[in-house]
C-alpha cells in the first residue's frame, strides 16, 4: 500500500523531537556536567548512563501498553501526545538547575532526566512501532524510512548546531538554561506534529499477541533476524554514541573551537546521501547497503585517529565521511526492522510490534547512553580535569583519550557490528492482502 506524500511527512515530523533529544544530552549533557558544574567524569558518565539504562526496563513495557492500548485514534497517536508534552516539560528542566550544593545539582540533573528518559519512551516507542502498521508494502517502508531519516538528519543538523550556539551567545548557565527551553519548544512542534499529520494514517488490523510480557520478550529473542539485526544497531548505537558526546571535547580542545562546525560535518551529509542510500537500497538490497554504509564509517573513524596532528579541514572530511556512512546506518535498520516484525505477524497472526519496538528503542537508547559513559571513561582514564567554570589546562594524556573516544573506538564498534549483521537473512516479502 502507497502511503499518501501528507502521511509520510506527518510521521516523519515526529523525528524532531527525537532527533532534538536523541542528540543534544549526548552533545551537550556530558560538558554540562564536567565543564559548568564541575562533577567529575565517571560521575558525569553515570548520571548520563542512569536514565538511559532505565529505559531498558520501561521500553518493552511501553511497547505492551500501547499494542494493548483501546482508543478511537489507535494504540500509537494517543501516547505521542501524552508522552511528547512530558518530554518536552522535561527538558526544559534538564538544564535549568538553580544555585544549590555540587551534589544536590547533580541530583537534579539525574531525577529530571530520568523523568524525562521516561516520557520519551512512551513517545518513542509507540512511534517507531507505528510503520508496520502504517503498510504492508516492503519497499514503501523503506520510503517511509527514508522520510523519517532525512527530516532526523535535519532535526539533528538544527538542533545540534543550533544548541551550542545558543549556550555560547548567552554564556555560562543561562545559556544552557535557555538552550534547554528553546529544544523543549523544538521537540514540541515535532511532537504536536505527528500527533496531528497521522490523524488519517491507516492502522492495520492485527490482534495483539496472547501471553504476557515475559512470553512476548521469550517469543521475540528467540527471532533470530531480529536478535542479529538489533546487536548489530545497539553495537553500532554505542559508536555514534561515544563520537556525539566527544564533539564539543575535540572542537574545544583540540581544533580549539568549531564544535557547531564539527557536528555539522557529521549530521549536514545525510541530507544530501540519504536518498542515494535509499536507492542503493533498492539496487543491492538493505543489508548490503547497511554493510556498504557501516564501512565508510569504520573508514572516516579510522582517519579521525590522527586529529591532533592533521590540518582542520581534514578533520572535517573525515567527520563528514563518518556522517554519510552514518546516514545509511539510520536509513537501513529502521527499514529492515518493520520488515522483521511485519514477518513475524504474517507467520504468527498476532501483532508483536510493539514489543518488537520497545527492546529495539531500548537497545538503542542503551547503546547512545553507553557510548558518551564509555567516552567519560576514556576521559577519566586520560586524566581530563573537570572545572566549574574556570580556565584549566588538559594534560596531553587527556587530548590523547578525547581523540582516541572519538575515532578508534567508535571504528572498533562500527567494525565489530558487521559479525552480527553478517548473520541476518532478509524476512520474505509479505503478500498484499
Amino acid at each position: 500500500m502507497t502511503l499518501p506524500r501528507s502521511v509520510r511527512a506527518g510521521y516523519g515530523s515526529g523525528s524532531v523531537a527525537t532527533g532534538a533529544f536523541g542528540t543534544v544530552p549526548g552533545l551537550m549533557l556530558l560538558p554540562y556536567l564536567t565543564d559548568t558544574l564541575g562533577v567529575a567524569a565517571l560521575t558525569a558518565g553515570a548520571i548520563v548512563l542512569l536514565p538511559k539504562a532505565w529505559d531498558v526496563i520501561l521500553n518493552p513495557v511501553a511497547g505492551r501498553i500501547s499494542d494493548r492500548t483501546v482508543d478511537p485514534r489507535g494504540p500509537r497517536r494517543p501516547w505521542l501526545l501524552r508522552g511528547g508534552i512530558g518530554l518536552a516539560v522535561g527538558f526544559a528542566l534538564l538544564f535549568a538547575a538553580p544555585a544549590l550544593p555540587l551534589a544536590a545539582e547533580a541530583a537534579w540533573v539525574l531525577v529530571v532526566f530520568l523523568a524525562t528518559a521516561t516520557a520519551y519512551a512512551f513517545f518513542q516507542v509507540p512511534y517507531v512501532a507505528m510503520p508496520a502498521e502504517l503498510t504492508d508494502d516492503y519497499d514503501e517502508r523503506t520510503h517511509l524510512m527514508t522520510w523519517r531519516v532525512a527530516i532526523l538528519a535535519l532535526a539533528i543538523l538544527v538542533a545540534g548546531g543550533t544548541a551550542p550556539l545558543i549556550r555560547d551567545a548567552i554564556g555560562g548557565r543561562d545559556g544552557y538554561r535557555a538552550m534547554g527551553l528553546a529544544m523543549a519548544l523544538l521537540m514540541l512542534v515535532g511532537v504536536l506534529s505527528a500527533y496531528a499529520g497521522t490523524r488519517r494514517a491507516p492502522i492495520g488490523a492485527v490482534a495483539p499477541g496472547a501471553g504476557g510480557l515475559r512470553d512476548q520478550l521469550r517469543v521475540v529473542a528467540e527471532t533470530r533476524d531480529f536478535r542479529l539485526l538489533l546487536t548489530a544497531f545497539v553495537v553500532q548505537a554505542l559508536a555514534f554514541g561515544a563520537m556525539l558526546a566527544g564533539v564539543d571535547y575535540l572542537a574545544t580542545w583540540v581544533l580549539d573551537g568549531g564544535a557547531t562546525i564539527l557536528f555539522v560535518c557529521f549530521v549536514a551529509p545525510a541530507l544530501v546521501f540519504t536518498p542515494a542510500w535509499t536507492r542503493a537500497g533498492v539496487r543491492l538490497g538493505k543489508k548490503q547497503g547497511y554493510v556498504l554504509a557501516t564501512l565508510l564509517v569504520v573508514l572516516g573513524a579510522v582517519l579521525l585517529i590522527g586529529a591532533r596532528s592533521l590540518p582542520t579541514w581534514s578533520v572535517y572530511v573525515a567527520t563528514a565521511l563518518v556522517g554519510i556512512g552514518y546516514a545509511g546506518a539510520q536509513v537501513f535498520p529502521m527499514a529492515m526492522l518493520p520488515d522483521v516484525a511485519a514477518a513475524d505477524a504474517a507467520r504468527t497472526g498476532e501483532s508483536r510490534v510493539g514489543v518488537f519496538t520497545g527492546i529495539w528503542t531500548a537497545g538503542e537508547t542503551l547503546g547512545l547512553a553507553i557510548g558518551p559513559g564509555l567516552f567519560a571513561l576514556m576521559l577519566a582514564l586520560g586524566g581530563y580535569v573537570s572545572s566549574s567554570g574556570d580556565d584549566v589546562t588538559q594534560p596531553s594524556s587527556a587530548l590523547t583519550a578525547i581523540v582516541l573516544g572519538f575515532s578508534l573506538v567508535p571504528a572498533a564498534l562500527a567494525l565489530l557490528s558487521l559479525v552480527w549483521l553478517r548473520g541476518y537473512a532478509r524476512p520474505p516479502r509479505p503478500r498484499g492482502p
